[in-house]
């Protein structure tokens, strides 16, 4: 079984194409009737669907994987509990299954990017949800200490007020881009142009 897409996919960090790579070579080995199962990187697979939020995919998926191989890859298991936590939207579950298991050189950095991923995620869903948040449920949200959260959010240009322990939210501005039609400023030039003489 040739996963040469695969590995070049991890080696060029495009963890976004990932899923559509192992969703095309997983019917091609199979339409070709070859036993993959065994050494299907099904970690990586169902890993994967979650970072491009694929949840229902990487849900079909673990249904198809043969109980033998559940039972006998715990790293398999340990990515199906992130699936389980982002299913289940637990923030801090989520982050706690990231960090619990000690992840194979194929999956460290495909773990750690989804994770800054899934925090930059969160990050946003705070931006838009709050004006005012307590340093506690920041830290609960972004699965970091609350020092850490603290010290990511003031780079935000957040503030924070210790005495309450309470962050005030910084929203982003919203920029719009104007696009002017062409005939629509001709249209203008000659009516101002009329008015005027």
């Amino acid at each position: 079984m040739d996963l040469s897409r695969v590995r070049v996919a991890l080696a060029s960090k495009t963890y976004d194409k990932l899923a559509d790579i192992c969703d095309d070579l997983m019917l091609q080995v199979a339409a070709d009737g070859i036993a993959y199962e065994e050494e299907w990187p099904y970690a990586l697979h169902l890993l994967s669907h979650f970072y491009v939020n694929d949840i229902n995919s990487a849900r079909f998926l673990w249904k198809s994987i043969p109980s033998s191989i559940k039972e006998s890859q715990p790293e398999v298991a340990a990515v199906w509990k992130i699936g389980q936590r982002l299913w289940l939207r637990d923030y801090t579950g989520l982050h706690e299954a990231i960090h619990a298991f000690d992840w194979t050189q194929d999956l460290q950095h495909l773990v750690a990017a989804f994770s800054e991923l899934y925090t930059r995620k969160m990050f946003q869903l705070l931006l838009s949800a709050y004006s005012t948040i307590s340093i506690h449920d920041t830290a609960l949200f972004l699965g970091m200490n609350e020092d850490d959260a603290t010290n990511y959010v003031l780079q935000q240009g957040w503030t924070v007020d210790h005495a309450s322990k309470m962050l005030t939210v910084k929203k982003q501005p919203i920029v719009t881009e104007q696009k002017l039609d062409p005939s629509k400023l001709q249209r203008l030039t000659e009516y101002v142009f009329h008015l005027e003489h």
